[in-house]
């Protein structure tokens, strides 16, 4: 393996009793449930942990990928890169100093195009060891093109995270572009989005579960919607958590949780349900600190590695 690779991935078989439920009765996630389905070492040098690649923000929305990349270190990831709207690139390698960046052709609106972006990106694209694409992307149709100009250099076993617009348009783009990501994929939608994806005008809670399994089958992904999580018919529910979780940034935390554990060699479906556990773990102790309410989603990122060293994960 050269250094500029992270570890071997898991395979995504899961371990006996990890298995989830029915959507009539999901596995719930549980302390028990992760321990019995442990996480890779984060041994070695950053080298061996993985470089996560995170591609989004606009200039008016840097801090979704800043907050994506930075809880992707917090996760685990040995190193990261940071791929985002030109006219805000140098401002974010200074907010945070742990990444490298690249900055992307934006428009007059300073939303990223996608123009030209598999060339600027293609070394680091041919080192990343998973790759996140669409916090704080504000175009749709930018988002379509970035996804066909990335995937077109993209290396094959490459896992690939896909959120807000980067999601949305996968019903709008080639099937090349799609059959090239099946199997490695993993989509975080929330309820819009995944109706959306599921071709539905909107959908209620009852409806969550089937929705989400039917986009996993469409699009061959481990899709993951508000608590629920879907891999082929498998349906984990976390229910930890609460409501001051939802605040602005919240997702993009939960989205670089789940980069940062591919980046160390986790499963598709091991990484969601893991980051989401986490996050929701995370929600708990600042609410604790805090209230129900009023904290940050840049606050959530410090206290990840904590729950990872609660649950013995690490």
């Amino acid at each position: 393996m050269s250094e500029d690779r992270g570890p071997r991935r898991v395979d995504d078989e899961l371990p006996s009793g990890v298995e989830g439920g029915s959507p009539a009765s999901p596995r719930l996630v549980t302390p028990a449930l992760l321990r019995s389905w442990p996480l890779p070492a984060p041994d070695g040098t950053k080298y061996s942990r993985g470089l996560a690649l995170v591609v989004g923000g606009s200039c008016s929305t840097p801090g979704a990928a800043m907050l994506g990349g930075t809880s992707a270190l917090r996760m685990g990831a040995g190193r990261l890169h940071l791929a985002t709207a030109e006219g805000v690139a140098t401002q974010v390698a200074v907010a945070v100093p742990e990444c490298g960046t690249t900055g992307l052709p934006q428009d007059d609106e300073g939303a990223i195009t996608g123009v030209d972006s598999g060339a600027l990106l293609e070394r680091e694209l041919s080192r990343a060891d998973a790759l996140l694409v669409g916090p704080g992307l504000m175009d749709a149709e930018g988002a379509a093109r970035l996804l066909r100009e990335i995937v077109a250099v993209l290396p094959a076993d490459t896992p690939v995270v896909l959120d807000a617009f980067a999601a949305t348009v996968l019903p709008d783009v080639d099937a090349a572009v799609t059959s090239s990501l099946a199997g490695r994929l993993v989509l975080t939608p929330n309820p819009a989005e995944l109706a959306r994806l599921a071709g539905e005008d909107d959908l209620s809670d009852d409806d969550v579960v089937e929705a989400a399994i039917a986009v996993a089958h469409r699009f061959g992904a481990v899709v993951g919607c508000s608590t629920w999580v879907v891999a082929g018919g498998d349906v984990w529910q976390v229910t930890t958590g609460d409501t001051g979780l939802g605040t602005s940034g919240s997702g993009d935390v939960v989205v670089g949780a789940a980069l940062g554990l591919l980046c160390r060699g986790a499963g598709l479906a091991q990484a969601l349900v893991w980051a989401k556990y986490v996050h929701a773990a995370a929600g708990d102790v600042l609410m604790a600190r805090f209230g129900r309410v009023g904290y940050l989603a840049s606050e959530i990122p410090p206290e990840l590695p904590l729950v990872l060293g609660s649950l013995r994960g690490d």
